[in-house]
């Protein structure tokens, strides 16, 4: 077996796991390149169906042509989707966009707040998310099956052992679960597998005409491009291959101060 088909492997039986061990369920989609392979994933998981739903947390600070691409695939796929926005705080214009916040405070409030409210209201005990380990420091800390307390805070410290292929599932009444089916992936291994696999991704992705292409996307205003001659999956993987540029080097909130982004994944974000 090679190795793509290996991570394939994993990841469809620890998303398995997951449903099998848990009840409302719900599935995090960014509309990035990592979590549209985890929905790919979730669909060969289970016979092309996604037995749960999708939650979007919509900032409304997203470029336009990825809400375009995300209904499409909603209605293509027939998926069951869930938007969540930070409806009073989108209205109070305490944003960084509208200067009355920092990158941090912003993505606090519209992306880790508005997270907690949709799944407060949907009653969501388990999100499948697809955060990887190479991606950002901070995320090489987690679990497969990553626990957070009801207010879905992290405790980095304590979080359980995971042995060969041996997962906690079982855990107290009230905790929140977090689920990464991609944890083992890397960014090669994201690009590899939608080369072999044909899968449809938003075309920021590709270098324009200025020769610049997105590598990680996320709210316009704090996601800048890289300069690239990458036009196609092939060539992405092989630029890939080359450079030492980490992956989230356009997203400017990382940038903000030295610890945010553990403190905004301790008190809950992706």
């Amino acid at each position: 077996m090679d190795s793509l088909s290996k991570l394939e492997n994993q990841s469809i039986y620890i998303l398995r796991e997951a449903f099998h061990k848990f009840d409302h369920l719900a599935m995090l989609w960014s509309i990035g390149k990592d979590s549209t392979v985890l929905l790919w994933l979730a669909r060969k998981a289970f016979f092309g169906h996604v037995p749960f739903p999708l939650v979007h947390v919509d900032t409304t600070y997203k470029i336009p042509s990825m809400i375009e691409y995300r209904d499409r695939l909603v209605r293509e796929w027939k998926l069951q989707l869930v938007v969540g926005k930070n409806e009073p705080v989108l209205v109070s214009g305490v944003t960084y966009p509208d200067g009355k916040a920092t990158r941090v405070e912003c993505c606090g409030t519209l992306k880790k707040d508005a997270l907690k409210q949709v799944l407060d209201q949907h009653h969501f005990t388990g999100v499948i998310v697809g955060v990887r380990r190479d991606e950002e420091p901070t995320r090489a800390k987690e679990r497969y099956f990553s626990p957070r307390d009801k207010n879905m805070e992290w405790n980095v410290e304590d979080q359980p052992p995971e042995l060969w292929d041996q997962f906690k599932t079982d855990f107290k009444k009230g905790t929140h679960i977090r689920i990464h089916p991609l944890l083992h992936w890397t960014e090669l291994n994201v690009w590899e597998y939608i080369e072999r696999e044909n899968i449809p991704v938003i075309p920021l992705y590709f270098a324009n005409g200025q020769d610049e292409r997105y590598r990680s996307l996320g709210c316009a205003p704090c996601t800048f491009p890289i300069k690239s001659k990458a036009r196609t999956v092939r060539e992405i993987v092989e630029e890939l291959r080359q450079t030492r540029t980490p992956e989230r080097s356009g997203r400017a909130q990382d940038k903000e101060s030295e610890d945010a982004f553990e403190k905004l994944r301790r008190d809950g974000y992706m």
